[in-house]
């Protein structure tokens, strides 16, 4: 469950990253902040969701999941295909995350 909170929580950061793009370096309107505030604000509540007792570690296992989901928009929604060494990249920062996850820690 961890890892579909993790997704769904770098899709709302990409995506409300993305608005301020748009709206700054692809001259849209400043409309397109409304929605990308709300799904800011729509990760931070999801991140908060995670099952862990430290913060700081759910966002460092989150950063891999974030660094292969924003290769993913870069393919779905700007229309580039990550080469091999972007691919390469990201299954070493999800191997990063799940150690991190994953790891027997005691009580």
């Amino acid at each position: 469950m961890t890892y579909l909170i993790y997704i769904a929580a770098a899709l709302a950061e990409i995506a409300g990253c993305f608005s301020f793009w748009a709206w700054w370096r692809l001259e849209r309107s400043p409309l397109w902040l409304a929605p990308g505030l709300v799904s800011l604000a729509l990760f931070g509540f999801l991140l908060a969701l995670v099952d862990t007792n430290a913060a700081g570690r759910a966002y460092a296992a989150y950063g891999g999941i974030y660094i292969a989901a924003s290769l993913g928009w870069l393919w779905l929604v700007e229309g580039m295909r990550p080469d091999r060494w972007d691919l390469g990249g990201a299954a070493l920062c999800i191997i990063g995350a799940s150690v991190i996850l994953l790891a027997p820690r005691g009580a």
